[in-house]
């Protein structure tokens, strides 16, 4: 592999196979040529953040060392999306089959159009923050602080530890 970078990826969903979702995704993506599946959170179970007339979420993190653009990798990461049966347009945090969201790329500070990095509600999402203090805890996210210590600071009095991905 060339040159590389760590990114750390959301999962979520809660419509459907969750878990299965998850285990094809990240099957998926340590598949991928140009990337190495380096470590997976546990699956924590949350209420839904927007809309409460649907099911309680899951979310885990993995990190994904990789040689991808952050623009390639989010094209890569919603083809992924799709092939779970994920259609675009749907609901604002509405119920969905999977959702992945490009937390970080190393210290990477980044705005376009289609992707911002750090993305911008992970500081204060106990379903993010929590599982990448996991994997990550000393993983500094830019303009907050370690992840450790933003974990620290967010209440998660909601989530719910499941299990481990069987990846």
């Amino acid at each position: 592999m060339l040159e590389s970078s760590l990114s750390y990826i959301g999962l979520g969903g809660n419509l459907g196979e969750v878990g299965v979702n998850f285990e094809r995704t990240l099957a998926a993506m340590d598949s991928w040529a140009d990337s190495t599946l380096e470590s997976v959170s546990r699956i924590y179970s949350s209420p839904p953040m927007g809309p409460l007339d649907q099911p309680d979420y899951l979310n885990a993190v993995a990190a994904l060392r990789t040689s991808r653009s952050p623009l390639d990798l989010l094209c890569a990461l919603q083809g992924l999306e799709r092939d779970a049966g994920r259609v675009s347009g749907g609901q604002r945090w509405g119920a969905r089959e999977l959702d992945l969201d490009l937390l970080l790329y190393d210290n990477l500070q980044f705005e376009h159009a289609r992707l911002q990095i750090p993305h911008p509600g992970l500081h204060l999402r106990a379903f993010v923050i929590h599982p990448l203090a996991e994997i990550a805890p000393q993983l500094v996210v830019p303009g907050y602080g370690s992840v450790a210590s933003i974990a620290a600071r967010t209440d998660a009095s909601t989530l719910t530890v499941l299990q481990a991905p069987s990846t």
